[in-house]
């Protein structure tokens, strides 16, 4: 990598850092009613994380279970309040379509965002704590969500969705608990980080299984998120017939790297995966 390339990629994390680390503060929430939070142990993480909670409309007049999506970076979900450059309208979007889903967000980190949501180490920016990040969801969270709300608990009903880091790692999830995460959304996702480490596991990883939605825009500012983006869709489409249409592809015409980007797309990925 060139001085040039080395320049570019630190600008581009850090960039993407700011999206996701940089509260607007002194702004009305905009949650719905639908949402709530709480907070729990996650030991794997030698911390707490604090978990947002969006029901369906009809959640309390019925007796219906639900399947589940578990999201990365929560404070950019569902309230303008603690999010940066706008929310993903998640409720809103769901609200809007009378949809049938348990939303769990999971707080990023802060400092130890990359740490969380990168399964590989960056010789420049650290990271590799996936493993840890995704123990406490299988094994701690999930439990926990699935004790509580009435909940479909198999692979096809339950979904791993995030943008940036978030779709690297809720990528790497579906390869490493196929028998929980059935269906994925992966938007924009930071396959650069880690690059060598990721086709070094796609070249062991044997079968796939998940449904999987990728998108990135054409104007992320990384030249490589669309060929990175590519050549992982290329290597799930050989582990299954195409004629199943497990997976879809969305480049965004002058999409950035952005919650609104991502917002403007959220619904059209749900519908597809559900």
């Amino acid at each position: 990598m060139n001085n040039k390339q080395s320049l570019d990629l630190k600008s581009f994390l850090l960039l993407v850092c700011l999206f996701f680390l940089v509260p607007i503060t002194a702004q009305q929430s905009t949650a719905s009613k639908q949402v709530s939070t709480f907070t729990i142990d996650a030991p794997q993480l030698k911390t707490s994380k604090k978990i947002w909670v969006y029901l369906p409309k009809d959640y309390v007049s019925s007796a219906k279970k639900y399947p589940v999506i578990y999201m990365h970076d929560a404070q950019n979900l569902f309230d303008a309040s603690t999010s940066y450059v706008g929310e993903w309208n998640v409720d809103e979007t769901l609200d809007s379509i009378n949809a049938q889903v348990i939303v769990i967000g999971i707080e990023h980190g802060g400092d130890k965002r990359i740490d969380e949501l990168t399964p590989f180490k960056h010789v420049k920016y650290g990271g590799g704590n996936a493993d840890n990040y995704l123990d406490f969801i299988v094994k701690t969270l999930k439990p926990k969500i699935d004790a509580t709300y009435r909940t479909k608990t198999n692979a096809n009903n339950t979904a791993i969705f995030g943008s940036s880091l978030g779709g690297l790692v809720s990528f790497y999830a579906a390869i490493k608990y196929p028998e929980v995460f059935g269906k994925v959304g992966c938007f924009s996702p930071s396959f650069w980080f880690g690059r060598a480490d990721m086709n070094d596991l796609l070249a062991h990883t044997k079968n796939f299984k998940a449904k999987v939605y990728f998108l990135c825009g054409d104007n992320e500012g990384d030249s490589d998120v669309i060929p990175d983006m590519k050549n992982v869709e290329h290597w799930v489409n050989t582990k299954r017939c195409e004629c199943k249409k497990m997976n879809k592809e969305v480049i965004v015409k002058g999409g950035q790297h952005n919650e609104k980007m991502w917002r403007e797309n959220f619904k059209k990925a749900y519908l597809w995966l559900f």
